[in-house]
């Protein structure tokens, strides 16, 4: 079964520059059951595609169902069967969090329990707590339970982890690694490359209002060519030929930007001992030699030709 599925999708705003495409001619798919990854930089059309299917925003042109059906039917009955935590929730600082999730919960027709649901996000001992009171990951946590108190069949998570310290982001990754193994599905947008590598079954990569790579987070790490990156400088600001380099065993790609060289290679035991090998005929220097793991970041990168930082920092 397709919990979400979106055909030629559009969405034009006005503005006294002239018409944006946030979205324009947007596919995807989303099968029910798996944690599905919307990533892209700033601009890219992930917030306004999350607004069309959560039946905030109405598409310029373009088909989209979810849950098989479609927003303008019978949207009461479809919002009875999703759930939404939005960036930042501004809930009421003089409820408890008992009360906050006691209240959320007359809003559906069928739900939890509102103390089972605080006992699933770790809040039961807050549950007499003024929600002023508690803390950043405490209310992210409670947000999400507010989400999830419907028993939606459809979550959809907005940054979710946006601004939390390390531990209350894994906090809420195991949360949402219940909600996958209880067979729910969820569509997450992050700016963590590391939680959607870890977290979702597909991830899905927009730019420009369209997908522009759609697999596995490990499909997608294995289209770069190689499992390692292999970093490494010269002293002097020496030069050695990329040619050169992507000749060595197992490197798939060489680059060089702002004065160190980049190779992706496959067997970095085989491609490390022959790079060294190269530079000492050459009678070069190294400055500094570093190997790591392809990433979903690198792949984000080699796509969008922008870092996840650079987005952040504009």
């Amino acid at each position: 079964m397709t919990a979400i599925r979106c055909r030629d999708l559009r969405k034009r705003f006005t503005s006294r520059t002239g018409p944006i495409d946030a979205v324009n001619g947007l596919d995807l798919d989303v099968a029910a059951g798996e944690c599905f990854g919307l990533l892209g930089p700033n601009g890219a059309g992930k917030t306004t595609t999350i607004e069309i299917l959560e039946g905030l925003q109405t598409p310029t042109s373009g088909e989209v169902e979810v849950l098989g059906r479609r927003w303008g039917e019978n949207d009461q009955a479809l919002r009875q069967r999703i759930g939404i935590t939005l960036q930042e929730t501004q809930l009421a600082e003089k409820l408890t969090v008992l009360e906050t999730l006691t209240m959320f919960r007359g809003f559906y027709d069928r739900g939890r329990e509102p103390k089972d649901v605080m006992e699933s996000v770790g809040l039961t001992e807050k549950a007499r707590a003024y929600v002023g009171k508690l803390s950043g990951g405490q209310k992210q946590r409670l947000a999400v339970a507010c989400a999830l108190v419907g028993e939606p069949d459809l979550l959809f998570l907005d940054e979710p982890t946006t601004g939390l310290d390390p531990q209350s982001r894994r906090q809420l990754w195991d949360i949402l690694r219940d909600l996958r193994a209880a067979g729910k599905t969820v569509l997450i947008t992050t700016h963590y490359m590391d939680e959607a590598e870890r977290l979702c079954d597909r991830v899905g990569i927009v730019d420009r209002g369209k997908v522009i790579a759609l697999d596995t987070p490990a499909n997608l790490i294995a289209r770069l060519g190689g499992d390692h990156h292999i970093e490494f400088g010269l002293n002097d600001e020496a030069r050695v030929e990329e040619a050169a380099l992507r000749e060595l065993p197992s490197v798939a790609t060489s680059t060089f930007a702002d004065g160190a060289y980049m190779l992706t290679a496959s067997a970095p035991h085989l491609a490390v001992p022959a790079l060294l090998e190269l530079l000492q005929r050459r009678g070069l220097a190294l400055s500094r030699l570093t190997t790591r793991h392809v990433s979903l970041e690198d792949v984000f990168v080699s796509l969008t030709g922008r870092t996840i930082r650079d987005e952040l920092a504009v």
